[in-house]
């Protein structure tokens, strides 16, 4: 919404020294048509005619003067929209400086996750070794104790 407002701003005051210029043009156009005009005596020109001529070329400096103040206030809005485009050239950068860190983070913790995982892989299979070797024994020491039972003659 700004930056419609900004160029629209912007277009306006473009607007307004086109037509600035195009009036200089004109007065231009009427300072050269009082140069040639002679109404004096013998086709030379009179004061009236110099007073004239001047009056016109104050009008073209007046208007120059409007001219460079309106291309100031142009200029002002070009090195507005200018500032803008780096703030926004930065703040994009330190918001993808962020999303650079968070994904290395992300990576990171990641491969921590991994490790971890591998690790309590690695510790689940020695538990299970673990208790299928318990139980083996176990059940060994079962046999071998019930068939020593069956082997000694009952005494009863």
């Amino acid at each position: 919404m700004a930056l419609q407002a900004d160029t629209s701003a912007y277009m306006m005051q473009r607007f307004k020294i086109n037509n600035l210029l195009s009036e200089r043009s004109a007065k231009f156009g009427q300072y050269e048509l009082s140069l040639n005009s002679r109404t004096g005596i013998f086709g030379m020109q009179t004061k009236n005619d110099i007073k004239n001529s001047n009056e016109i070329l104050r009008g073209i400096i007046l208007s120059d003067n409007n001219i460079f103040r309106e291309l100031k206030v142009l200029m002002n809005y070009k090195d507005q929209e200018v500032s803008q485009v780096q703030s926004n050239a930065e703040a994009t950068s330190k918001r993808i400086e962020g999303y650079m860190l968070a994904i290395k983070k992300l990576q990171d913790q990641n491969d921590e996750l991994k490790k971890t995982a591998g690790q309590t892989t690695e510790k689940k299979d020695t538990a299970t070794y673990v208790i299928i070797f318990l139980s083996l024994v176990i059940l060994a020491g079962g046999v071998y104790f019930y068939s020593k039972l069956k082997q000694k003659p009952n005494l009863v």
